[in-house]
């Protein structure tokens, strides 16, 4: 039960779209991940994802829109949806997501991005 500085653990890791687990609270865990460019069209067919942006601008795609989530804000993924986060112009993107620890990181697809295991930092 001690402080966890999200600034230290960022510092921790370099590798984009690969997330870290930094902890678990029931049977939820805390992910941050460093994100550029665009990841995989997917679906959590049992679990919602929420992203929160802690430095840059998210551009989460659904197959109808694409929200655009700024530094500060968190976006709710709901299970099933399909979706596809991404950035703009090179930018580094760093998030702190919260979901199940049953999530599956790219869902049913698999892709060579695919992380079958978070580190945990």
């Amino acid at each position: 039960m001690k402080p966890i500085n999200l600034s230290e653990k960022q510092a921790l890791f370099t590798k984009q779209w690969h997330p870290h687990q930094i902890a678990v609270v029931d049977d939820m865990q805390v992910i941050l991940a460093k994100v550029q460019g665009e990841f995989v069209w997917h679906a959590h067919e049992n679990e919602d994802e929420l992203f929160q942006v802690l430095k840059g601008t998210l551009y989460m795609k659904f197959r109808d829109r694409t929200e655009v989530v700024k530094e500060g804000e968190i976006i709710v993924v709901p299970k099933g949806v399909e979706h596809c986060p991404s950035t703009k112009d090179g930018e580094e993107v760093q998030l702190l997501l919260f979901e199940k620890q049953s999530t599956a990181h790219t869902g049913d697809v698999v892709h060579e991005m695919t992380q079958s295991q978070y580190p945990k930092i």
